[in-house]
């Protein structure tokens, strides 16, 4: 369910947003969907960043956006680089901007304006550099359906 929710076209604008965001940054930024969240969504976020080898970033500057479609959770969460420079309250201003879209059912500008905020964020902290190279892929992953 969580892949059928977005379109192909929805799917091209997400991963658009991704690498026009990380254009003038060195950080990285990943979008995880799948359709059941069993724990936290922080709690489950953390083991996607984990699972997507998020935190082998040289500047510990990756963010995950997180969401679960069918159990209507998410988080977004960003490695320790990023994190000690934004602090909590960025993370809350993203996740309601995120719950703002997402109440309407507008789901893909939900998560795009919130990469492309995110991505404001990295360029300030952690400017684009000449020697930059894509750590991490900027495709959507994409999680199955559990029972639990």
């Amino acid at each position: 369910m969580s892949k059928d929710l977005f379109t192909a076209d929805d799917q091209t604008s997400i991963v658009e947003a991704i690498k026009m965001a990380e254009k003038q940054t060195s950080g990285e930024i990943r979008v995880h969907i799948e359709p059941n969240c069993r724990l936290d969504p922080i709690d489950r976020a953390l083991e996607m960043f984990t699972q997507l080898q998020m935190h082998t970033t040289a500047l510990k500057n990756s963010v995950l956006i997180y969401v679960a479609t069918e159990d209507k959770k998410f988080a977004i969460i960003g490695d320790e680089g990023i994190h000690e420079k934004v602090k909590d309250a960025f993370w809350n201003e993203e996740k309601e901007l995120m719950f703002t879209h997402f109440s309407s059912g507008n789901f893909t500008g939900g998560l795009t304006q919130a990469i492309l905020k995110v991505g404001e964020k990295l360029k300030l902290h952690f400017p684009y550099l000449e020697s930059d190279t894509d750590e991490l892929s900027n495709d959507i992953s994409f999680g199955e359906k559990t029972d639990a």
